[in-house]
C-alpha cells in the first residue's frame, strides 16, 4: 500500500511514526511532502527558541536519520500543488507526480495577517525561520510591539522580553486569552507579564503599522521598530478545496478522520471534526493514532470521538493551564476559586454534577497534575473542594503517584498512562530520561514532566532502587 502524507509538522511526523510502529515489516510505502525545508520540530516550544533558552536541536521531534532508517521517503522544501483524485496522484511544484492508495492531509495552519496598512512591515511568529528573523531584528531594536494577546501572542511577548527588549502587548479584547480565561485570570496574567517586562494594553485596535510606529484606532501611536503579529491562525485548506473535498473552517472529516473521499484523510490543525478545529498538539496526535490504526489494519474500527482540551502556556516564568468550560458562572455551576494577584496566582475549578468540567490554574499550582487527571477521567470529586487547590498536593486526594490508578493518563500529548510508565520501569527504564525515550512522555507540551518524574521516583522508592 502506498501512503502519501502532505505535511511533516507535529501531526504529519507523528502519523508516520505511528504507522511504522504498527507496520513492523515496512509493508506500507510512505512518502512525505513538507513545504518547510526542515526536519519536524515542536512548535509548542518555539517561545523558548525565541527567548534563546532552547536551540533548534532541542525542539526537534525526530533524529535526522530516522526517516532513512525506517524506509520513509521525504521531500522537504517541496510544496504540493494539487491533488488528482481521479488518478490518485499528488502533484508537487517541482513536477513530481506521486501516486497514492491513501492520502493524509496534515497541512496545519497559517498565521492570520490583518488587512491593515503596513502589515507587511511586521513579522509573524509561527516557524523556526520566523524565530530566526525575529531574533535578528530584536538585536538592533529598541522597543517591540506584539499584536494579539491570545496564547501565541503571550508566548511571543514573553520570548522577546527574555531577550531584554522592552515589549508592549496589544490586544483587542478586554482581557488576555479571552477564549480560555475569565476576566480575573486575564488580569492576573497581565500583572504576571508586567513582572517579566511585558506591558499589556487591552481593548485597543491597531489600524496601521508605519515605519517605526504603530497607530491605534483611538488616534494614539506608539514607537515600535519591531512588530510581531500573533493574530491567530487559520487552517490551510487550499489543496482540499481545490480538489473538491468538503471544507468548512477546516477540512471536514468523520470519526475515522476520513474526508468525503474515502481514500483521503485529514488530521491536525487543518481538520474539522464534529464542527471543531483543534489547534493543540494532543488532539493532533490522538488523530494520528486513529488513522495509523485504520491504515495499517491494526484496528480497522478505530474511531476519533473528539478531545478534552487542556491548553498549556509554555513561557519562562509563566505557568498556566486552562481546561474545559472555564467561562461558566456561579449560576451555572459550582465555582471554587482562589486569587492572589501579588504572587501571580489564580485558581478556578468549575464543577457540575460532582465532576470537574473546567479549570484555570495560573502560577505555581502543585495540584495541576491531579486536577488534569480528574478532568480527563471525569470521576467524582472529593468533598473537600478547597483541598483540591491546596499547596499540599496530597490534600487533593489524587496527586500522589500511589493514588493514581494505572489507567490514569499522565501525558496527554502522547497518551501515556501511569501503567505504561510502570511497565517501562519494570522493563529497566529506571530514570526519567529512560522513560522518556521509551514512551515519548513529556515531549509534547512538557507540562507533565514533574508528574512523570514523580512516578519514576515513587517506583524507585517503593522497590528500594537507587538511581
Amino acid at each position: 500500500m502506498r501512503l502519501v502524507v502532505v505535511g511533516n509538522g507535529m501531526a504529519g511526523a507523528r502519523l508516520v511514526t505511528e504507522v511504522r510502529r504498527r507496520d513492523a515489516g515496512n509493508d506500507v510505502e510512505i512518502s512525505v511532502f513538507e513545504a518547510e525545508p526542515l526536519q519536524p520540530y515542536n512548535r509548542v516550544l518555539l517561545s523558548n527558541v525565541l527567548a534563546g533558552t532552547a536551540g533548534p536541536e532541542q525542539v526537534r521531534l525526530l533524529d535526522p536519520g530516522w526517516y532513512a532508517e525506517n524506509g520513509v521517503r521525504t521531500r522537504l522544501g517541496v510544496r504540493v500543488r494539487g491533488i488528482d483524485r481521479a488518478a490518485r496522484v499528488v502533484v508537487a511544484e517541482d513536477g513530481t507526480r506521486e501516486p497514492y492508495d491513501v492520502l493524509v492531509l496534515a497541512t496545519g495552519s497559517e498565521p492570520v495577517v490583518p488587512p491593515i496598512p503596513g502589515a507587511g512591515r511586521a513579522m509573524v511568529f509561527r516557524t523556526l525561520d520566523d524565530c530566526d528573523r525575529i531574533r535578528a531584528a530584536a538585536a538592533s531594536a529598541r522597543h517591540a510591539v506584539v499584536v494579539g494577546g491570545g496564547l501565541l501572542g503571550v508566548e511571543a511577548a514573553r520570548g522577546l522580553a527574555g531577550l531584554g527588549l522592552p515589549v508592549t502587548l496589544l490586544h483587542r479584547a478586554g482581557h488576555l486569552m479571552e477564549r480560555q480565561l475569565d476576566s480575573e485570570a486575564g488580569l492576573v496574567l497581565r500583572q504576571t507579564l508586567a513582572m517579566v517586562g511585558v506591558t499589556v494594553r487591552t481593548g485597543v485596535t491597531v489600524t496601521a503599522i508605519d515605519s517605526g510606529r504603530v497607530r491605534l484606532a483611538d488616534g494614539a501611536a506608539m514607537d515600535a521598530d519591531l512588530v510581531v503579529l500573533a493574530c491567530g491562525v487559520r487552517p490551510v485548506v487550499r489543496l482540499a478545496r481545490e480538489a473538491g473535498l468538503r471544507v468548512d473552517r477546516g477540512v471536514v472529516v468523520d470519526d475515522g478522520l476520513r474526508t468525503d473521499d474515502r481514500s483521503i484523510f485529514a488530521i491536525g490543525e487543518c481538520a474539522q471534526h464534529s464542527g471543531t478545529v483543534y489547534g493543540l498538539v494532543a488532539p493532533a496526535w490522538e488523530q494520528a493514532a486513529v488513522v495509523a490504526d485504520i491504515v495499517t489494519g491494526a484496528d480497522g474500527g478505530a474511531r476519533y470521538r473528539g478531545s478534552r482540551v487542556v491548553t498549556r502556556l509554555k513561557a519562562a516564568g509563566v505557568e498556566l493551564a486552562a481546561m474545559g468550560e472555564t467561562h461558566l458562572t456561579d449560576d451555572q455551576a459550582e465555582i471554587v476559586r482562589f486569587t492572589h494577584r501579588r504572587s501571580g496566582t489564580y485558581r478556578k475549578l468549575v464543577i457540575r454534577g460532582e465532576r470537574l468540567v473546567g479549570a484555570i490554574l495560573l502560577g505555581e499550582t502543585p495540584t495541576v497534575g491531579s486536577l488534569t487527571q480528574l478532568f480527563d477521567r471525569g470521576g467524582p470529586l472529593p468533598g473537600d473542594r478547597m483541598g483540591l487547590l491546596s499547596q499540599d498536593p496530597s490534600a487533593a486526594g489524587a496527586a500522589s503517584p500511589a493514588l493514581l490508578p494505572d489507567s490514569a493518563r499522565v501525558c496527554r500529548c502522547n497518551n501515556v498512562t501511569k501503567g505504561r510508565i510502570r511497565a517501562c520501569w519494570e522493563a529497566g527504564a529506571r530514570d526519567l530520561p529512560a522513560v522518556v525515550a521509551a514512551t515519548a512522555a513529556t515531549t509534547g507540551c512538557g507540562g507533565c514532566r514533574d508528574v512523570v518524574d514523580g512516578i519514576v521516583g515513587w517506583l524507585c522508592e517503593q522497590e528500594g532502587v537507587s538511581v
